[in-house]
């Protein structure tokens, strides 16, 4: 049996390979319980490729990895299904069906869990969406109705419709302007803490990774280069990892952060 100090997702001696093309080659890293991790690297390091690894979306040539201590590999289909239950996933843009409703879009995981009927349904859709930000009135409408701030709080309100443990985000704040990507890295939080999740965040947002996250895994070289938080980065030599913390962005990101919310 787990204790709360063993990592929620170990990944070991991991390779990811398409063809010629080595993405990752003995990828290693731990994620702890309760933790908000953010996945950063330059492009092509193969960010949204891990994650979509550990869930399941791509299979590695290579490595092991477990999730709440269990080597997903090796489960037989019915117990890796009840596993992925435990987890919620929000894709860059939300990532909606366009011919379903948001509060249809939530259901969708409770239809292929759980046997519920339509009222349960109807009113754990409208919790969920409570608790996004968005308004009652979004639950009817369609992804082509909302904007682009709307359409992730929905994807977001269906990562969380199953009550997961554990949240993985491709890019949550991408295409958002300043305030609106400042609302969604304090809902973020604002959820991390009230459900006791752990997050996995892919992202570039230097403003996110100083906002939110507890621990960075910098992606270089095929694997992960390193792994702590901002004032661990802001001390390595590595010239990519230098450039990105220190840059014009990084240093703004870094002011931006040391104030008092609402400064």
């Amino acid at each position: 049996m787990n204790s709360d100090s063993d990592p929620i997702i170990r990944i070991s001696g991991l390779r990811n390979q398409f063809g010629a093309q080595i993405v990752h080659d003995d990828l290693d890293l731990e994620v702890r319980r309760g933790e908000v991790m953010g996945i950063v690297g330059g492009s092509g390091t193969g960010k949204s490729v891990l994650l979509r690894t550990i869930v399941g979306l791509n299979q590695p040539s290579a490595g092991t990895i477990e999730v709440f201590g269990k080597n997903l590999a090796e489960l037989p289909p019915e117990e890796r299904r009840m596993q992925e239950r435990r987890w919620g996933v929000l894709f860059q843009s939300g990532a909606l069906f366009s011919s379903l409703t948001v509060a249809q879009n939530v259901q969708v995981p409770l239809r292929e869990s759980l046997d519920l009927p339509q009222r349960l349904m109807d009113e754990i859709a409208a919790v969920k969406i409570g608790m996004v930000g968005l308004p009652p009135e979004a639950a009817s409408k369609y992804p082509s109705e909302l904007s682009g701030g709307m359409k992730k709080r929905a994807g977001l309100a269906r990562a969380i419709a199953l009550d997961p443990e554990l949240l993985f985000l491709d890019e949550p704040t991408a295409g958002l302007d300043p305030i609106g990507a400042a609302a969604f890295d304090q809902l973020i939080l604002d959820l991390q803490k009230a459900l006791g999740l752990t997050v996995f965040m892919v992202t570039h947002d230097l403003d996110s990774l100083h906002a939110i996250c507890d621990r960075i895994a910098v992606l270089a070289e095929k694997k992960v280069l390193c792994v702590g938080d901002i004032p661990f980065m802001l001390s390595q030599d590595q010239p990519w990892i230098r450039e990105y913390f220190h840059g014009p962005r990084g240093r703004a990101a870094g002011v931006a952060g040391s104030q008092p919310a609402g400064a």
